[in-house]
């Protein structure tokens, strides 16, 4: 593997699944150059336990406050790039990857790279909630020509968007678009990114022989049908920066769409009109949120 990786981990409050984290990163067929953990002001001893950790790959960033994954990937990323990193491959702290996922992400990408007459901004693993089972709330958006490199033999799809669980950006693609939006603080974070990435290239592309487990409690997808009174919270974060995007990088027509999908969700898993009225405040407030991506220096000063 000749490009430099730097494995970007965001935690929060989860230190035995970060712990968990580390050791697959660590048991790649080839390991990153780098691992560049983000601590969002955990309170659990990660802190301690980061600091007490001996190994001259691991880079850790502690965070006074908690920035959510949106601020902790966009502050890890940069601290990747002055690293000198080339590739930069991005994972919550509970990611797991096979032992062989870097290596099939890598190449995989390159392959696709190859293919595509304009590259491919971005790759993915094939995400897993269970040992057979597909991680609903991680599996990309195909693009509507997914087939292409599977038709030339590759074991790969192209696909829109997704999410920060497994995902693979280059140096040239974060050169071009800046970091990824710290505003949103958690949910449609990575999707945005993954669009801001292919806006004037192209589709990104999952490598299906490249695979991690997301360790969740439970195998859902993110829709506006499930809002409950425990996941509001996420929901209200969503629906404002989804919103937004849709209406600032696409179009009123485009956020129009959004909104009344947001409503017919909601009343198809009749969710309390509390709750409705919320997420509707948020999805009205996304017309004035509109932040703006930091951009990264061309010249990295190596740790």
């Amino acid at each position: 593997m000749s490009q430099r990786v730097a494995a970007v981990v965001v935690t929060f409050n989860r230190l035995e699944k970060l712990k968990t984290v580390l050791s697959r990163l660590r048991a790649q067929t080839t390991p990153p150059e780098w691992i560049v953990v983000v601590d969002n002001a955990s309170t659990d001893g990660t802190k301690e336990f980061l600091a007490a950790e001996v190994d001259p790959t691991l880079d850790v960033t502690r965070l006074e406050e908690n920035t959510g994954g949106a601020g902790g990937f966009a502050t890890g990323m940069k601290r990747a790039y002055d690293l000198g990193a080339d590739l930069f491959w991005l994972m919550d702290d509970d990611c797991y990857p096979e032992p062989a996922a870097l290596d099939e992400l890598v190449r995989g990408h390159a392959a696709a790279n190859a293919a595509m007459p304009g590259g491919v901004p971005f790759a993915c693993s094939l995400v897993y909630f269970d040992h057979d089972e597909l991680a609903e709330m991680n599996i990309a958006a195909p693009d509507w020509k997914w087939a292409r490199l599977w038709a030339l033999g590759q074991r790969a799809v192209l696909v829109q968007t997704c999410s920060f669980v497994s995902a693979l950006y280059t140096r040239e693609t974060v050169e071009r678009i800046g970091l990824p939006l710290r505003e949103y603080f958690i949910w449609f974070d990575d999707a945005a990114y993954a669009r801001m990435a292919g806006n004037g290239i192209g589709p990104g592309v999952c490598i299906l022989d490249s695979k991690v487990m997301h360790d969740t409690p439970n195998n859902l997808s993110g829709d506006f049908s499930k809002i409950d009174d425990q996941n509001i919270w996420k929901f209200a974060y969503g629906a404002r920066n989804e919103g937004s995007y849709h209406l600032h990088h696409e179009s009123v027509l485009s956020y129009v769409r959004f909104f009344v999908r947001a409503q017919l969700l909601m009343h198809r898993g009749r969710v309390a009109l509390r709750l409705r009225r919320r997420i509707t405040g948020r999805l009205l407030a996304a017309i004035r949120f509109d932040p703006k991506p930091e951009s990264v220096t061309r010249t990295a000063v190596a740790a």
